[in-house]
């Protein structure tokens, strides 16, 4: 079975889709398969489909929308002939508290994503910037677009969309560090400027930013970066930057030749406050 959820969701099974039409049998099987090989209750396929008031008929309903994927896993298998069904109740097993859609074989992004990130990691920690860059460049790749975003989010799938994108931008994160220490300010600058663009609050993305404008020869970008966020957080929330953000404004000022050395401090993370 081919799953990917990271974008546009799809569920193949032998090459063919067995993704309903349907909004909450989609809703249904995205859940089932995000969660794959584990079990999921009733209570959490309820709390999806229809929030925190289901309709008496929910538990009937449900099981429909059960049969409905097992017929379609069962076409998926009509070249097994009369054993097509008994294969289909295999893969999307009945228990006593829910359902567990089994996942033997094939692909499911959002679980080579985790991989990749993981390994990303462990090259991180042994200062193996090269490595952690390809790794976590290659998990990144396997984005499409927004987490599940073709499936109407009930209240479950909402919360694991989130946590999958809050774990892109985290790699994201790490991948664009990894790259600043190997030196690759010049080619990362369009790329910050599309996210502090679209994230202008984000003090991460602005902080690499200021980084890799000033790596470029343009210190003066790097504080026009600074003063732009700075009027944002004041406009909106009436906060300043941090100090950490202070401290590399102060940096850029003085000319701080930490700054420039792409293994010093300044990479791996702001200097402690003096």
């Amino acid at each position: 079975m081919d799953v990917r959820v990271l974008g546009p969701v799809s569920v193949h099974e032998r090459g063919r889709s067995v993704l309903p039409t349907a909004g909450k049998p989609r809703q249904l099987l995205a859940l089932l398969a995000l969660r794959g090989n584990h079990l999921v209750t009733v209570g959490t396929l309820m709390q999806e489909v229809w929030g925190s008031r289901p309709p008496r008929s929910a538990a009937t309903t449900l099981q429909t929308y059960v049969l409905q994927l097992r017929r379609l896993l069962a076409e998926a298998q009509a070249d097994r002939g009369d054993g097509a069904a008994v294969l289909a109740k295999e893969i999307l097993q009945t228990r006593p508290s829910g359902y567990r859609l089994v996942l033997s074989s094939g692909r499911v992004d959002a679980l080579e994503f985790e991989q990749l990130a993981a390994a990303g990691r462990r090259a991180l920690s042994v200062g193996d910037d090269h490595a952690a860059s390809g790794l976590l460049g290659r998990a990144l790749a396997l984005w499409q677009g927004s987490a599940l975003m073709d499936i109407g989010l009930g209240e479950v799938l909402e919360l694991e969309a989130l946590a999958l994108e809050e774990a892109r931008a985290a790699v994201l994160e790490s991948r664009i560090g990894a790259d600043l220490r190997l030196g690759r300010h010049g080619q990362l600058i369009p790329e910050l400027r599309v996210l502090a663009a679209r994230s202008p609050m984000n003090e991460s993305v602005h902080r690499q930013l200021m980084i890799a404008f000033y790596r470029s020869g343009n210190a003066w970008r790097a504080l026009e970066t600074y003063h732009a966020l700075r009027r944002t957080l004041r406009g909106e929330l009436g906060l300043e930057p941090s100090a950490s953000l202070r401290r590399l404004q102060q940096a850029v000022l003085t000319d701080d030749p930490e700054l420039a050395d792409v293994a010093g401090t300044w990479s791996a993370g702001l200097p402690a406050a003096a």
